[in-house]
């Protein structure tokens, strides 16, 4: 009986000292040890809590090309409309009434996945600018582009598909890269 007494006894020091030792320490140097990293492969990136640009946004791909999108972990998606034209384009800008025949890109924040793309289908999409024939953040986010351009749109959600549909889910941010093949008639 003493033996098993000595046993509980040693084993309830071990877990005591296993706990206190899994609990961690203040000591930062161990969280970022080289040596961790080779092991277990590289940390994750932060967030740091503050919305992205369209500078944080990556696409890869010219005018014409399928864009290769990607969306970073390091921030949170914005919550106002976002609009760059990534490359130029000329002529007139695009005012409300103008038919625009356009190609384009969405890849959903939630999973960085691609969703659609017209890119992929080989046929470029028509709408009326303004008509609410599209989602409100590409009749307000194209709003000036010019035939030739590439223009990057972050799409909040009351801009987008709000409460989900056509394949989005409620509340999703939208990302998409568009080409300007045609504005006017």
């Amino acid at each position: 009986m003493r033996t098993l007494g000595r046993i509980i006894g040693i084993g309830a020091v071990a877990v005591a000292a296993l706990t206190l030792t899994a609990c961690g320490s203040d000591d930062t140097a161990a969280a970022t040890d080289s040596s961790a990293q080779s092991t277990f492969g590289k940390l994750p990136a932060q967030n740091t809590g503050a919305e992205c640009t369209a500078d944080d946004i990556e696409v890869v791909g010219g005018y014409g090309a399928t864009p290769k999108i990607s969306i970073p972990d390091t921030c949170t998606p914005p919550t106002k409309l976002i609009v760059k034209d990534l490359v130029a384009g000329s002529g007139p800008a695009a005012v409300a009434g103008d038919p625009l025949t356009m190609n384009y890109s969405l890849v959903t924040w939630s999973n960085k996945q691609k969703l659609d793309s017209s890119f992929d289908r080989g046929k470029p999409f028509t709408l009326t600018l303004g008509g609410g024939q599209v989602i409100k953040g590409w009749d307000q986010g194209l709003v000036g582009v010019q035939q030739g351009a590439r223009r990057l749109l972050i799409v909040p959600p009351n801009l987008g598909y709000g409460k989900g549909g056509n394949g989005v889910q409620p509340n999703e941010t939208l990302v998409f890269v568009t080409d300007a093949v045609k504005i006017g008639k």
